[in-house]
């Protein structure tokens, strides 16, 4: 059952404290897989794919006939939820596009900073037992609006040695250029280094399991990547008036993605924690997933009573929240006091699962805390920035020495020469 803690008796840093474990048997384990897929190419896939997923690839490469199968059988009503849903995540991230700019000085010094996209994106889905269709429009999209011109898609195989047909019908519509049957470490490092089937990209994006993160974490660098992703998470700040139905579905929606996953309740009402707690005992034995919510729930869960939903907001930035919902009539107060959060669900009607599959906003988010330093996925995952500068001679001439002073006080003295050469020049 889940736990009640009253934060005047309970210091914020023993509420914050993650039990996330070491991952260095992860990243250890991860490393020799990235080897030898740097050595052997699509031997190791094959190899990795049969030994992980029990199955024996004859082709890592969906073929466009299996991709157009899929969609061809798919629900019509489930294409038109896909085509909606990635509607709103278009018109979400086209906010975010950036324009080039230029600032012109004036004696004629012109900097300025160009947005360019990636030449090639790879995409992580998480695949096997279930398919995350919800995840490639996120991935995706962003990638397209952002200009890359090749979308490579890796997700692990079902049993049958087929990619979840979901999955399949995302992708077509989402606009992801070719799809690959690997997943794992193994994927990740094809994505990295290249094999005879998979491309070499410029980054990798998408969630998975540890030894994904880890394999990411070991080839940041080679590659850019969107973060580290941990386990889900998800807070809800309720006030008394709050449904504890609700409140505790909610919860629940974060719980049974993996027995590491956290769900915390923050509320000013210790009559609502006490319905939650009894809420939770209910919903849990009706949940297909119950077996991997309840060990969330009984490991990481907690109901902590506030004296107020201030100090509830206090708790919630120091936690830094994957997922944030304020469970009360008039949010937008509120959210004025949220200083660390990857999404905010406002008010009684904003589940978080809208936020998962059709509001438009990412539901890529920083997990662990990193939401204090880092930010849900974006167009921006997806460009560089190339900055710019001209001098003409006449302003060369008037800063010159300044900058050759400069060069010289830091010892290099080359530097200060590219400039009075110049000068000298000049004369």
């Amino acid at each position: 059952m889940i736990r009640i803690f009253d934060a005047e008796r309970v210091s914020i840093d023993e509420i914050v404290k993650r039990e996330n474990g070491s991952t260095l048997s992860a990243e250890k384990a991860a490393a020799e897989i990235i080897a030898k897929v740097r050595a052997e190419g699509d031997k190791a896939l094959i190899a990795f794919t049969e030994e992980f997923d029990g199955v024996r690839l004859t082709a890592i490469k969906v073929t466009e006939k299996e991709i157009i199968e899929a969609y061809n059988a798919a629900n019509p009503y489930f294409i038109e939820t896909l085509e909606q849903a990635k509607a709103n995540i278009e018109a979400f991230h086209k906010a975010q596009l950036r324009k080039d700019f230029k600032v012109k000085h004036a004696n004629g010094v012109t900097v300025g900073q160009l947005f360019t996209p990636m030449e090639r994106a790879g995409l992580y889905i998480p695949g096997g037992t279930a398919g995350y269709p919800s995840t490639v429009l996120m991935n995706a999209v962003p990638a397209k609006l952002a200009g890359v011109k090749e979308i490579v898609m890796v997700t692990p195989p079902a049993k049958n040695g087929k990619v979840n047909p979901d999955v399949l019908t995302a992708a077509r519509v989402a606009g992801v250029t070719s799809i690959y049957k690997v997943g794992g470490a193994q994927a990740v490092a094809a994505l990295a280094y290249g094999t005879e089937s998979v491309p070499k990209v410029d980054k990798i994006v998408g969630p998975g399991n540890v030894y994904v993160a880890a394999a990411k974490k070991l080839v940041f660098g080679v590659v850019s990547i969107d973060m580290i992703a941990g386990p889900s998470e998800i807070l809800i700040v309720a006030d008394g008036a709050s449904d504890a139905a609700y409140v505790a579905a909610d919860m629940l929606s974060q719980a049974e993605h993996d027995k590491n996953a956290t769900a915390i309740l923050i509320t000013d009402s210790a009559a609502l924690a006490q319905k939650v707690q009894t809420q939770l005992e209910s919903q849990l034995a009706e949940l297909p997933r119950e077996a991997i919510a309840r060990v969330s729930i009984d490991n990481n869960g907690k109901i902590i009573v506030a004296p107020s939903l201030a100090q509830a907001l206090e708790i919630s930035n120091a936690i830094a929240p994957e997922h944030l919902e304020l469970c009360v009539d008039d949010p937008f107060p509120l959210l004025a006091s949220v200083k660390n959060a990857g999404s905010v669900f406002l008010g009684r009607n904003t589940p978080e699962a809208v936020g998962d599959y059709f509001a438009g906003a990412n539901h890529t988010l920083p997990t662990n805390g990193t939401a204090k330093f880092s930010s849900p996925l974006s167009v921006d995952d997806f460009t560089k920035k190339i900055q710019y500068i001209y001098y003409p001679q006449t302003a060369l001439e008037a800063d010159g020495e300044r900058i050759a002073d400069f060069a010289a006080r830091e010892g290099l003295t080359a530097h200060a020469k590219s400039v009075t050469v110049r000068m000298e020049k000049k004369q």
